[in-house]
C-alpha cells in the first residue's frame, strides 16, 4: 500500500508542472474567445448543432453553461444544446496534454465528439421540433456565478493556478483509488470486467459522465490512462460530460419532465456511440 501511495505522488507531482502550463494556455484561450463564442453560438439559427459542436470542443471556461441558459430562454435549440454537450471535453484535455498523450488520438477523440455532436444536434432539431408555447424570450441568465469557473476579473495567472490545484487534488484522488482497485482486484479482474465487455463498458463510463462535475471527466481520463476501460468507453463517457451545465439546466429550465428527457436522451446518444465504436473496431 505504501507502494500504491508513492507512485500515486511520484505520477501526480510528475504531471503537475505540465497540467499548469496548459491551464495557462487555456486561460488565455478563455478570456479572448468566450464572448465571441457566445455571441456566435446565440445567432447561429438552423446552423446551431454545427456551431455549437465545433465551438464546444475548444476548452472554454463555462461554455455548457452558457448554452444551457441560453436554451432555458430559448435562444437556441435543443439540437444546439445537445451538441455542445457532447463535444464538450471539460478536463480530458490538459491531462492528455500534461500525460503526452499522442497528439493524433487527441485529435481522433476531439474529432469523433464535434462529428457526433453534430448530427445529434441536426437529427434531433429534425425531429424535436420546438412547440408554439416555447417561444424565445431572450433569457440568458449568468454565466460565472453558477460555474465557479474564475473566468471574471481575477487575471489568467491566478485563475490558472486556482484550476491546477482543483484539478490536481481531484487526479491525486481519482488515481490513488484506482491504483488501490488495481492493487487489490488486479489489473486483469478490472480489464475482465470493463475492457471486455463492449456494453457494460460504455453503459458504466457514460453513466460516470453525467456527474456534474468536473471530476467525471477525469474519472474517465485517468480510466483510460491506466488501461481500466477502452477507448469506446472513454468517448462515450466524455459525450455525457457536460460539466455543471447539467446543474444549471435543472436550475434554469423549469420543465423538469424535459430536463429528465435531455439527460436520458444524453446518456443514451453517449452510450450508443460507445457500443457502436466497440463493435465497428474503430481504432483511436
Amino acid at each position: 500500500m505504501l507502494e500504491v501511495i508513492k507512485d500515486t505522488v511520484i505520477d501526480g507531482i510528475k504531471i503537475l508542472p505540465f497540467l499548469l502550463l496548459t491551464y495557462i494556455l487555456m486561460e488565455y484561450i478563455e478570456h479572448k474567445m468566450a464572448k465571441k463564442s457566445k455571441e456566435a453560438i446565440q445567432k447561429s439559427g438552423k446552423l446551431g448543432p454545427i456551431i455549437g459542436s465545433i465551438l464546444g470542443v475548444f476548452p472554454q471556461c463555462g461554455f455548457s453553461v452558457s448554452a444551457t441558459n441560453l436554451y432555458a430562454g430559448r435562444v437556441i435549440t435543443l439540437g444546439t444544446l445537445i451538441s455542445v454537450y457532447l463535444s464538450t471535453s471539460d478536463e480530458m484535455l490538459p491531462i492528455f496534454i500534461s500525460e503526452a498523450v499522442e497528439p493524433m488520438v487527441i485529435l481522433k477523440i476531439l474529432g469523433i465528439k464535434v462529428l457526433i455532436g453534430m448530427v445529434a444536434g441536426i437529427v434531433i432539431d429534425l425531429v424535436w421540433r420546438l412547440r408554439p408555447s416555447e417561444k424565445k424570450d431572450g433569457t440568458i441568465g449568468h454565466l460565472c456565478e453558477e460555474e465557479h469557473c474564475h473566468c471574471d476579473e481575477k487575471g489568467i495567472l491566478k485563475s490558472a493556478f486556482k484550476h491546477t490545484i482543483h484539478i490536481f487534488g481531484f487526479i491525486l484522488l481519482i488515481t490513488f483509488v484506482i491504483n488501490v482497485a488495481v492493487y487489490w482486484i488486479t489489473e486483469e479482474r478490472i480489464a475482465h470486467i470493463l475492457l471486455n465487455r463492449p456494453i457494460l463498458g460504455p453503459m458504466v463510463a457514460a453513466f460516470i459522465g453525467l456527474i456534474p462535475n468536473c471530476a467525471a471527466s477525469v474519472i474517465i481520463t485517468n480510466m483510460y490512462l491506466q488501461n481500466v476501460i477502452s477507448a469506446a468507453s472513454l468517448v462515450a463517457g466524455l459525450l455525457t460530460g457536460a460539466g455543471v451545465g447539467l446543474v444549471v439546466l435543472i436550475k434554469t429550465n423549469k420543465n423538469w419532465k424535459q430536463n429528465l428527457a435531455i439527460i436520458g436522451l444524453l446518456y443514451a446518444i453517449g452510450t450508443i456511440s460507445g457500443i457502436l465504436l466497440e463493435f465497428l473496431g474503430i481504432q483511436i
